[in-house]
């Protein structure tokens, strides 16, 4: 369904999103990864993209950047 271009939206979670609308949703450093799942799928797919998330981590710091850097 999604990779055929069927679903309109989607909605999903990320860690951070920068000023040109790129999110990073898969991997924190230095924890372990398992792989991209179905997020990569679910952002190439849909023709319109909900991300949600809290503004700030537990530090205090923005989630919302010029550019992210997590991948």
């Amino acid at each position: 369904m999604i990779s055929a271009g069927h679903v309109d939206l989607t909605v999903l979670g990320a860690f951070e999103v920068d000023q040109q609308g790129n999110i990073a949703s898969w991997m924190i450093p230095g924890k372990l990864i398992t792989g991209m799942g179905g997020s990569m799928d679910l952002v190439a797919g849909a023709k319109h993209i909900i991300v949600t998330m809290t503004h700030a981590d537990k530090h205090g710091h923005s989630k919302l950047l010029e550019q992210c850097n997590l991948p």
